[in-house]
């Protein structure tokens, strides 16, 4: 199973005088956030399968994020700014999944879940604005407690595109 992790592009920053939960789901992408999903959505629409599950949270900057793919996806809850690694990885069935699933979400979210998936350990790891970090699960390499192996199979900046 492919597990595709996908941070937000840069959004505005709230005013302090805003800085709350509904505020902030309702941060936009500014204008180098918009040209940074449109760079990565190109480059993982030429990678991803046409299978992909693609999970969006529902923060406004990462529903636009999601749009630049120009693809169907499922809005979810538990991908929230709030969200946890374990709802994350729960949303995704990891790895248990048929198909390829692409998260759309949030930091620190994000780099602990796949700090989780790499390391085993509950870790902070920086996933940067609309970078992507891709995981695979493989079982034919099973370890010596019977579960498959992780692999990085690539991370990717909007800067390097």
């Amino acid at each position: 199973m492919d597990l595709i992790l996908w941070r937000h592009a840069e959004a505005f920053e709230l005013p302090p005088e805003q800085i709350g939960e509904q505020h902030d789901l309702d941060r936009a992408l500014t204008a180098k956030g918009e040209r940074q999903a449109h760079r990565m959505a190109e480059w993982l629409n030429q990678r991803l399968a046409h299978s992909t599950r693609i999970l969006v949270s529902p923060a406004r900057r990462a529903q636009q994020t999601a749009k630049a793919l120009d693809r169907n996806f499922k809005t979810v809850e538990a991908l929230s700014p709030l969200g946890s690694a374990e709802g994350l990885i729960r949303a995704a069935r990891w790895p248990d999944g048929n198909e390829p699933v692409l998260i759309i979400g949030h930091q620190p979210t994000l780099g602990l879940a796949a700090a989780q998936l790499l390391s085993g350990q509950p870790q902070a790891w920086a996933v940067k604005k609309a970078a992507v970090w891709w995981l695979r699960h493989r079982q034919r390499d099973v370890n010596e407690d019977g579960t498959g192996q992780v692999v990085l199979q690539v991370v990717q900046g909007p800067d390097f595109l």
